[in-house]
């Protein structure tokens, strides 16, 4: 499989399984349309063309011949300099060399606007009842928040490393979180757990979740107790990172009892508990494990691959 191709079969499965649906994410594709051919010629330079096809920021080639072709990847939740490293000498060890690096965990130029695919968020909460302009402003500010935070980081410097190196690289984020968003939902749908630990038993029973309650770092009620009753559960794992802490009592009014999530930082697990909200956080490395695996599933029905698991991530079949 070309490089190229294996990048927008991620780009489409992502937007198969986008919560928001064809219709929304034609209009945003169509909108980025209409801004490009309305840009000047000295903003053309700067312009990311592959906003025109896909719309997830935090998701792209980030070194190496788009012509490439693939055949054995190895694949990390962080692929930094340390892995691209160890990614050089077994090039150097092993008869057949590994053709590709891929990160979960957005690096490059895809990382320095990760706060984009945060608009995400908003819509996903429209779902489940939340008032749409009370989401987007509350979005709006932590948007903001990221963006900043992202400015002085460091973006490029493991793509610098894989280039230097000669080692193609791409990311691959939202349409990962995609996948064991929406894989997630469906089941809970499907499963009507009544109690939170009925909706324990259905995570740890994914290998996945299991490897990693065996590595300490298990599924978790961090609010509420597991006889209370899950109600209208949210899956919040995608939209690319935590959003605002302030939107945790617009949840409890919509009529969300249950958040399941990959991780939750202390100020939001509190106001959450201020909402009398239950949290689950299902953990973070696993989660991400389990998207990406989707995610490949999805792919290998067309063309198989050599896979390579590091940092956090093991290859498991469905």
């Amino acid at each position: 499989m070309k490089l190229q191709k294996l990048y927008k079969k991620c780009v489409d499965i992502g937007m198969k399984n986008d919560l928001r649906g064809k219709d929304e994410i034609n209009k945003i594709l169509k909108e980025e349309k209409e801004k490009y051919d309305n840009l000047k010629k000295d903003e053309v330079e700067y312009y990311d063309k592959d906003r025109l096809f896909n719309p997830f920021s935090d998701t792209r080639i980030l070194y190496g011949n788009s012509k490439t072709e693939i055949k054995k990847v190895i694949v990390g939740i962080d692929m930094e300099i340390g892995e691209i490293l160890l990614t050089h000498t077994l090039n150097k060890e092993k008869d057949q060399p590994i053709d590709l690096i891929i990160s979960h965990h957005p690096e490059g130029y895809a990382l320095a606007r990760l706060y984009d695919v945060m608009k995400l968020q908003p819509e996903l909460m429209a779902q489940y009842g939340v008032n749409i302009s009370v989401a987007e402003q509350l979005m709006e500010k932590r948007i903001g928040e990221i963006q900043r935070r992202l400015m002085p980081v460091n973006h490029n410097r493991a793509v610098d490393a894989a280039r230097t190196l000669g080692i193609p690289m791409m990311c691959v984020h939202t349409p990962a979180d995609n996948c064991v968003t929406t894989y997630l939902k469906k089941t809970f749908e499907k499963e009507k757990p009544d109690k939170l630990k009925d909706l324990m038993k259905i995570l740890k029973n994914f290998p996945e979740y299991k490897k990693h309650s065996k590595l300490q770092v298990p599924p978790k009620i961090v609010s509420g107790s597991e006889n209370n009753k899950c109600g209208k559960i949210y899956v919040d794992m995608t939209g690319g990172t935590e959003g605002s802490k302030e939107i945790f009592e617009k949840y409890a009014n919509s009529g969300v009892s249950t958040l399941v999530g990959m991780h939750l930082g202390e100020e939001h697990l509190k106001n959450a508990k201020k909402a009398n909200l239950n949290v689950v956080i299902a953990g973070h490395v696993s989660s991400d494990t389990l998207g990406l695996n989707l995610l490949f599933d999805e792919i290998e029905k067309e063309e198989k691959l050599e896979f390579v698991g590091i940092s956090g991530f093991e290859r498991i079949k469905r």
